[in-house]
């Protein structure tokens, strides 16, 4: 019986190695393709304007941090989920609370919106992810419709509907990712590979979406095939546990943020990192990412409380939002682009618009600056030097958050 355990001690450590030395040619092959950096290839593309964003709405409810958030797909609502346990529907308008579930445990850090707007996926400590349907019937007990679809070994952190309300991906502190039928409660496939906890997953933006990538504790980003079950690209170059991850608008790549301070970059096509987004300055980690409607800005937020938007191509900051009094731990861009909302363990979540600058020429000659506020359907100008004799205006703004 020794022998035998030794035998196999010694075959697993040598597919340890084998899968070492695998590891080792498929970096040198990757190296080989690493030929120009994605900021030399962007020299040549015209810088981005001056960018300003203005907090229109701030929301208050929450009696504790603030752990994640989602748009609903209207571009009006948002729900969110706390550490006081609550799950709160919000019109992010009127700042109203159209619906607030409580939960049977406090630290309910995942919640996402059905593709329809019909209901809400969220979890937490409680290892399960809890599907409830929307009503605006105020008789109707929300919590006795409840369906607990998913159930794992350890907290929930992330959950996400694919591109209909019939299945829900979840990850867990479990170490691994899962596809389930809401209806019937069914596991239809398990992901496993990292080797800690599963922190955050995003699903690719494609018509069949059959691709989804994550990030954990185990520093990797895996990218996944959810008809196999098999992990079908995976990147390592983070040094510390990678908090979020958002596909590119394309689908082509994705970024990510980590406690190693730093934003990434990873080309799926290249199989490889192709930048890096970070400052001697930035000392706090990334907590959440996510990209403008053309990909062209990737807005990041931070442990020391602000947002930092960074220039996809290019690789510098344009921009440092502040306003949120404590860590920034989610943000997500609306579906539209015009407006993106982050929240906080402040309590709070800020619904923030670009501002717009136009440059005011008069026969060619640059007179002035106009700024112009958007605020639903509604814009106006606030001020300019000289508002006569407008032969044209060209703009150096941005419309839809970077487009």
């Amino acid at each position: 019986m020794a022998t035998d355990g030794l035998h196999e001690n010694q075959t697993l450590a040598s597919l340890k190695s084998e899968a070492e030395s695998l590891k080792g040619k498929l970096e040198e092959e990757r190296a080989k393709l690493h030929d120009v950096e994605l900021h030399q290839v962007a020299e040549r593309v015209e810088a981005l304007g001056q960018f300003v964003m203005k907090t229109r709405r701030t929301l208050k409810g929450h009696g504790n941090k603030v752990l994640c958030m989602d748009w609903c797909k209207d571009k009006r609502r948002i729900v969110s989920s706390s550490q006081d346990g609550k799950v709160i529907v919000w019109d992010s308008f009127t700042t109203n609370k159209e619906h607030a579930v409580t939960m049977p445990c406090t630290w309910v850090m995942a919640c996402a919106y059905a593709p329809s707007g019909c209901a809400i996926a969220c979890g937490g400590l409680d290892n399960k992810c809890s599907v409830y349907p929307l009503t605006f019937d105020k008789n109707e007990n929300m919590a006795a419709k409840k369906k607990s679809v998913a159930m794992h070994t350890n907290y929930l952190s992330a959950c996400s509907f694919t591109n209909s309300d019939m299945q829900i991906l979840t990850a867990s502190g479990d170490g691994t990712c899962a596809l389930w039928d809401v209806e019937s409660g069914q596991l239809l496939q398990s992901f496993h590979g990292h080797g800690a906890d599963v922190l955050c997953l995003d699903l690719a933006p494609s018509e069949t979406g059959n691709t989804f990538v994550s990030g954990g504790c185990d520093k990797k980003a895996m990218v996944w095939d959810m008809r196999s079950g098999q992990c079908v690209q995976a990147f390592e170059t983070h040094e510390s546990d990678i908090n979020s991850v958002r596909y590119y608008p394309s689908g082509d790549a994705f970024a990510s943020g980590s406690d190693d301070a730093t934003c990434r970059l990873y080309d799926l096509r290249a199989d490889r990192e192709v930048a890096i987004y970070s400052k001697e300055s930035i000392i706090f980690g990334a907590s959440s990412v996510d990209f403008s409607l053309s990909g062209r800005l990737l807005f990041a937020g931070y442990n020391d409380y602000t947002i930092n938007v960074w220039d996809v191509l290019k690789g510098s900051r344009v921009s440092i939002l502040f306003g949120h009094e404590n860590r920034v731990s989610t943000l997500r861009v609306s579906p539209d682009g015009t407006a993106f909302c982050s929240g906080s363990w402040d309590h709070t979540l800020r619904v923030r618009e670009q501002l717009f600058y136009f440059t005011v020429c008069v026969r060619g000659e640059v007179i002035g600056l106009l700024k112009a506020e958007t605020e639903g359907n509604v814009s106006w100008a606030v001020s300019a030097r000289r508002s006569s004799n407008f032969s044209s205006m060209a703009t150096e703004g941005m419309s839809c958050l970077g487009r």
